[in-house]
């Protein structure tokens, strides 16, 4: 289990902070977990209702940018994103860390109805939680 993580995606506004927030609710302080982007955009409001479905709070979440790391050291990186993805391997390419590449469907493109749409973030949601269990199982009484 690593100790540190990072997430990384395109705009750090809906895959990235909500698989920060999922492995923070499935492990609190255990893991050190931040989240960024290649760019920056405001959260979609559309990730913060879905994740509040999980309990997890993105309406606090700040967007950054790989320029916006103060401490470059963790033990993995996990990219979203094609983009972000070759930022994650450009970084590390002096560090000893593991990157890990999870194409996670950007549901900002959904079209359709807001029912429709909200469908697209949540099943986006869920895959990432299920990925997110399988790679850092839950222990003992933290298991949801």
């Amino acid at each position: 289990m690593p100790s540190s993580v990072l997430f990384c995606c395109t705009l750090n506004s809906i895959r990235s902070p909500m698989a920060e927030g999922m492995l923070k609710l499935l492990h609190g302080r255990r893991i050190f977990v931040d989240s960024v982007g290649v760019r920056r955009a405001p959260v979609d409001p559309f990730a913060v209702a879905v994740a509040e479905e999980l309990g997890v709070d993105l309406s606090k979440h700040r967007p950054k940018t790989f320029d916006d790391l103060e401490d470059g050291s963790y033990d993995l990186i996990v990219s979203l994103s094609p983009e972000a993805q070759h930022k994650a391997v450009e970084l590390t390419r002096d560090m000893a860390c593991d990157v890990e590449y999870w194409p996670t469907f950007d549901p900002s493109i959904a079209e359709g109805s807001r029912d429709q749409q909200l469908d697209a973030f949540r099943e986006v949601r869920d895959q990432l939680m299920r990925r997110i269990r399988q790679r850092f199982p839950p222990m003992g009484s933290m298991a949801l």
